[in-house]
């Protein structure tokens, strides 16, 4: 039986009803549902399965409720006999589920970490003051050139390297706009303004970054079980330390995923499993490595199917 890699999504994935099909068919998913709702102390199940988009749309709500789902997820494939990874990784958000997974921290201490995060993030940037645009078809070193131009004394960076074609930058509103139109000069396919309620991941979250890193320190965390593939060095990490250091240093730094998923590649793994909902970085792994196997189980998916399918 060959290895995976447990791959687990961020913010942007979650949908109102996520979740809901799994904790009704899966005793391991819904446990995780009451775990999360012990540890907030407010109804996050309730606000998963029933609640609108609006709801899910608060990022200390959006945060939680995606991580939740992902765990659940993965703890009800293990229930069901899956193998176990061999490696971990998760875009932005998804590197808590990934270390959950790995045993490094204990869900319940996530939970309520992610959902700190998800506020401090949130007020670091008055609402309408920041933006995040998507870049389609310009190279990196391009498209970095272009944010340099476009800033004009304001924060605009590139924030999520996605994939082959695919960056997403964040800064000021203005200058993001900027730069969107620098780009579609400079030979991009599309600049595609993203609905999001922050600008993530630019050095406008230095705040957040600053506020969060007490709420890290007072969580116990172990050596990871299994190695992590980190979002701001696309290295994986082995021990505690290191762990708490790349989350603490993600919330402002660019997430380098398309590195880690060449990391991974190289390291020999070959197949990836997504935990959690949607299947986005089902689609980014393929871009990236086309010849990689790739499987999405989402919450509402048969979880014996992949348990199977995976070969366990």
């Amino acid at each position: 039986m060959r290895g995976f890699a447990a791959l687990f999504p961020g913010q942007g994935a979650q949908y109102p009803g996520m979740g809901k099909d799994l904790a009704a068919t899966e005793p391991a998913a819904a446990e995780v549902f009451r775990e999360a709702d012990r540890a907030l102390g407010f109804g996050l199940r309730e606000i998963c399965f029933a609640g609108t988009e609006a709801d899910l749309a608060r990022t200390e709500i959006t945060q939680p409720a995606i991580l939740t789902v992902a765990v659940a997820a993965f703890r009800a494939f293990v229930a069901r006999g899956g193998a176990r990874p061999v490696a971990a990784a998760g875009h932005s958000l998804g590197e808590y589920a990934a270390h959950v997974a790995a045993e490094t921290i204990p869900f319940d201490a996530a939970v309520r970490a992610v959902r700190e995060r998800g506020r401090f993030m949130q007020e670091a940037v008055p609402e309408g003051r920041g933006a995040m645009a998507a870049i389609l078809g310009l190279p990196r070193e391009e498209l970095e050139a272009v944010c340099r131009e476009a800033a004009d004394g304001e924060v605009v960076s590139c924030a999520n390297f996605n994939g082959p074609g695919q960056i997403v930058i964040a800064g000021h509103a203005g200058a993001v706009a900027r730069a969107c139109e620098g780009a579609l000069r400079a030979g991009a396919k599309r600049a595609v303004p993203l609905s999001v309620s922050a600008p993530f991941h630019c050095a406008l979250m230095k705040p957040a970054a600053e506020r969060l890193a007490p709420v890290l320190e007072a969580i116990p965390f172990a050596d990871p079980a299994i190695p992590v593939y980190t979002n701001a060095d696309a290295e994986r990490v082995q021990s505690a330390a290191a762990a708490r250091s790349a989350l603490a240093r993600q919330v402002e730094a660019p997430v380098r995923w398309d590195e880690e998923v060449a990391r991974m590649c190289d390291a020999g793994i070959d197949r990836f499993v997504e935990f959690g909902p949607g299947k986005v970085l089902a689609g980014l792994v393929r871009r990236i490595r086309k010849d990689a196997e790739v499987l999405s189980v989402p919450d509402g998916t048969d979880v014996a199917g992949a348990v199977q399918a995976t070969g366990s």
